[in-house]
């Protein structure tokens, strides 16, 4: 079972999005594939299906060497209610735009909280 504390080990950003994101933030320097080939990005193309989302989700927030897990916004739509439910400091969740799909304020899972929290 992962745990929500910080951890010197938790050194990656992994990543869940289309495939320019994944071009960026590999050309950035982000990328990182283990002996086993495990992978610190998920492409999601328009045929991936909202259950193979939700496995790849699920593996990179139970990893103890990921921090933040960034993933567009639209992607976290599709499988909006584990987005939702995710509530772990570690991994940070952040949603962040894509070429094709600006970003929605009000979509953002961590916005709701803090609006929630603030009685907005």
């Amino acid at each position: 079972m992962a745990t929500s504390a910080p951890s010197k080990d938790r050194n990656l950003l992994a990543v869940i999005g289309d495939e320019d994101t994944i071009t960026g933030l590999l050309l950035a320097g982000i990328g990182q594939v283990t002996p086993d080939q495990k992978k610190n990005f998920f492409v999601v193309e328009a045929k991936t299906e909202a259950h193979v989302i939700e496995g790849v989700f699920g593996e990179f927030t139970k990893r103890e060497d990921i921090a933040i897990l960034l993933i567009n916004q639209y992607v976290a739509e599709k499988i909006r209610p584990t987005v939702d439910k995710y509530q772990q400091a570690f991994p940070a969740l952040l949603e962040i735009p894509s070429k094709d799909h600006p970003y929605d304020p009000s979509k953002d899972s961590i916005l709701k909280r803090v609006r929630k929290l603030f009685g907005e």
